[in-house]
């Protein structure tokens, strides 16, 4: 037997890059506007806010285990049957169980070029290989992961719209998707972004999920509903999928004030609708204000927007991200995303989205 002089990790964990939230300060300035993590300017609902503050008065208490609650305005808000919703500490938890769940040794599973990170984490993490497929300028591509599928492919994660680049897959495509798999293998679909979605041909998954028995659903209360700090994510999924997770699940994976806080958010829709509202004038006068720059931009379905720099010295990326910084203006290199010369702007306040335009006019020598 070999001596060991420290608890080693399994094989393939220490290979695994963390994930690296996007940044939050800017040194010395004075007033910091912070555009890096597609939180949501208008915060949550007032109603989600009382709701947090009355759980106060029962901490002692564990929480539901089973989010009652907060499943039950979930299935009234979106007219769902209740027992196929299963809640999490964030989409994130909820992706990892299914990782875990349904990957193992030797298994893959596919994600695509430009896909959210954590994909690939928790792929590596449950001992499988990840897969990864080419986007086409930016956009999933259907026949690309088709292709892709083996006799070792057991799951694919997708984000619907993407991440970074807030663009979106049509539902007949996201169909055709589902109608060339094999039955075992089960189709994720986050759909974080999808409440800002505006678009006739856009499904965030609800109705394919109740077509089929390998596709799974997977949502967050961080972006519109404004609750990021809480963790509170959701999934709807086949009962056999809800069953396999549930027996992973930890018992108390969400607490109160969120199962609270979220309940009240997502029947608030008059504040969603507003959310709404705001950022749909905004992406589109964000984008028409920086291509009027000479900048390219991503068109996007989501709250935020992938900004592309003209491949000229001292005007790429990395200076733009250095000088926006240095005003306050903290937005998100995505080099990790593969677009090593663009930054990812989350539509902020008024303030800070005028702010945005003006410095980036400075540093474009057009002010």
């Amino acid at each position: 037997m070999s001596a060991k002089l420290e608890p080693v990790p399994r094989p393939g964990i220490l290979d695994i890059a963390a994930y690296v939230p996007g940044k939050e300060h800017a040194p010395g300035v004075e007033r910091v506007y912070k555009l890096s993590s597609n939180e949501t300017p208008l915060g949550p609902s007032p109603k989600a806010i009382e709701a947090f503050k009355a759980a106060a008065s029962q901490l002692e208490i564990y929480p539901d285990g089973q989010a009652v609650k907060l499943r039950q305005a979930i299935a009234s808000a979106h007219g769902l049957n209740p027992a196929n919703i299963l809640c999490g500490n964030g989409s994130d938890e909820l992706l990892g169980l299914l990782a875990h769940v349904y990957l193992g040794a030797g298994d893959e599973a596919i994600i695509t070029e430009h896909g959210f990170l954590v994909y690939k984490i928790q792929i590596t993490a449950a001992g499988a290989t990840p897969v990864t497929v080419k986007e086409n300028n930016g956009q999933v591509d259907v026949d690309a992961i088709l292709a892709a599928v083996t006799d070792k492919t057991r799951m694919i994660f997708i984000a619907n719209p993407g991440n970074p680049t807030g663009t979106y897959v049509p539902g007949a495509d996201i169909r055709r998707l589902v109608a060339g798999l094999p039955r075992h293998v089960l189709l994720v679909l986050d759909a974080a972004y999808s409440e800002y979605v505006r678009r006739n041909d856009y499904e965030a998954g609800i109705e394919i999920v109740s077509e089929n028995r390998n596709v799974v659903m997977t949502r967050t209360f961080s972006k519109i509903y404004g609750l990021a700090a809480l963790r509170i994510g959701w999934m709807y999924a086949p009962a056999a999928i809800i069953d396999a997770v549930n027996r992973v699940r930890g018992p108390f994976n969400l607490n109160s004030a969120a199962i609270s806080a979220g309940a009240a958010a997502i029947l608030d829709r008059d504040f969603t609708d507003k959310v709404v509202d705001f950022n749909l004038g905004w992406i589109n006068r964000l984008t028409q204000e920086f291509e009027a720059m000479g900048l390219k931009v991503t068109p996007s379905v989501a709250n935020f927007l992938l900004i592309h720099f003209p491949d000229v010295d001292g005007k790429r990326a990395p200076q733009a991200d250095e000088f926006l910084t240095s005003r306050g203006f903290i937005l998100r290199a995505v080099k990790a995303y593969g677009f090593a010369n663009s930054l990812r702007m989350s539509v902020g306040t008024e303030e800070a989205n005028l702010g945005v335009i003006a410095a980036l006019k400075d540093f474009l020598g057009q002010a």
